[in-house]
């Protein structure tokens, strides 16, 4: 008998011919995280990550936290691994298993089986019915429920057979790094965190860029957004944070362009500057936090508006149909929420309009767009001047 982790993942199995590369991303980051607490040793087992610690007692209070929050994982469980598959091995452990886990109080359970190894002499059906009147008879504490029970008790029957009751839910997705890389537009605020988890979640790197305003943002504003970055890291793995000096850049559109319509003219610069430093950097897109309506700046006509500034890449909008409190449940799971709250804005209430346009035509903007003296220098020098910052 040995105490392992057994890792789950979902719609990673339904890949095709791309699937064990897929598989490997995933094993490497796993393998990565936790070298920082000991040495373990990480294989596929049909399906399943399987998790060994090579040397002493499995960790399970370390290692937990390092695995089921590695994008990809859809789940993770205590189990206890046996090379001896007799059922009746498999019966004194499967009491074993529920005497050091379910003895405080009455329980009701079921035994459900996957037999992967076809070889073996009983089916499902029979291992779960020999198994749970085996725990049934040994344990008091115990009635069967088949529809509704308290506990579970797992058997996995593979190359070894695996006994465990409790998951461990994971976030799920594809590993990060296995579907390209993308910059985020990075504030403050709520969404942009999300939005860049959500992308993540679907296997793209990230790396992120803020926008910073001194002296009409605070230091403290612009913490906010680098320990946005450092609690993302703990999901997304390694991230860089672009933070552009964009004051100067700000007030010349500020000068410039009538007040309803200077968001629009604001996220256009900002889209333009990202784009310059998501190609320079190798993304593959730009990501921002929108959902269509939420402000004045994001309406249908509002984006199209905005999306004009962007040449080559695309802009993907992950939140775009989800309303605020889907947004902050997410927030709140990530642990981003509470820094986004933070009375810290990212944006200097003087180039907010009072009232802005929401119907804004493309076909003006652009025009008006002309109007703004030595733009594309000013988000040149912005560029030249920014400071990067890892995680």
């Amino acid at each position: 008998m040995q105490n392992v982790l057994l890792a789950k993942y979902g719609e990673i199995a339904l890949r095709g011919k791309n699937r064990h590369l897929i598989e490997n991303a995933l094993l490497k980051t796993i393998e990565k995280n936790l070298a920082t607490i000991g040495e373990y040793s990480v294989s596929k087992e049909q399906g399943r990550v399987l998790i060994e610690c090579k040397k002493g007692e499995f960790d399970y209070d370390r290692a937990i936290p390092l695995v089921v929050n590695i994008l990809g994982i859809t789940a993770v469980c205590k189990a206890i691994k046996l090379e001896n598959s007799d059922i009746e091995n498999i019966k004194n452990m499967a009491v074993y298993h529920m005497k050091k886990n379910c003895q405080d109080k009455p329980y009701s359970f079921k035994v459900e089986t996957k037999r992967s190894d076809k070889k073996y002499p009983m089916d499902s059906r029979e291992i779960s019915y020999e198994v749970g009147g085996y725990v049934l008879d040994s344990l008091d504490n115990l009635t069967v429920d088949v529809h509704n029970p308290d506990v579970v008790l797992m058997v996995e029957i593979r190359n070894y057979v695996y006994i465990y009751s409790k998951l461990i839910k994971g976030f799920g997705g594809l590993p990060v790094g296995t579907s390209g890389k993308a910059t985020v537009l990075l504030s403050g605020g709520i969404d942009s965190p999300v939005a860049s988890f959500m992308m993540a979640k679907r296997g793209v790197s990230i790396e992120a860029i803020y926008f910073n305003s001194p002296p009409y943002t605070s230091d403290r504003a612009k913490q906010k957004v680098i320990d946005l970055a450092e609690q993302l890291s703990k999901y997304v793995g390694n991230i860089k944070l672009y933070i552009v000096p964009f004051t100067k850049t700000q007030l010349e559109i500020y000068n410039s362009v009538p007040q309803e319509k200077m968001t629009i003219f604001l996220k256009r610069a900002m889209f333009m500057l990202a784009e310059k430093v998501a190609l320079k950097s190798g993304s593959n897109a730009l990501v921002t936090g929108d959902s269509i309506g939420q402000v004045a700046s994001q309406t249908m006509q509002a984006i199209e508006a905005v999306n004009s500034a962007v040449k080559t890449l695309p802009v993907f909008r992950p939140l775009c149909s989800m309303d605020k409190q889907e947004i902050i449940d997410i927030a709140r799971k990530i642990g981003t929420f509470d820094i986004s709250i933070r009375p810290y804005e990212d944006c200097c209430t003087i180039f907010v309009a009072k009232h802005p346009e929401t119907k804004p035509k493309r076909s003006i903007i652009e025009k008006m767009e002309k109007n703004i003296e030595n733009l594309d220098k000013l988000i040149d020098d912005a560029i030249e001047n920014m400071e990067i910052l890892e995680f």
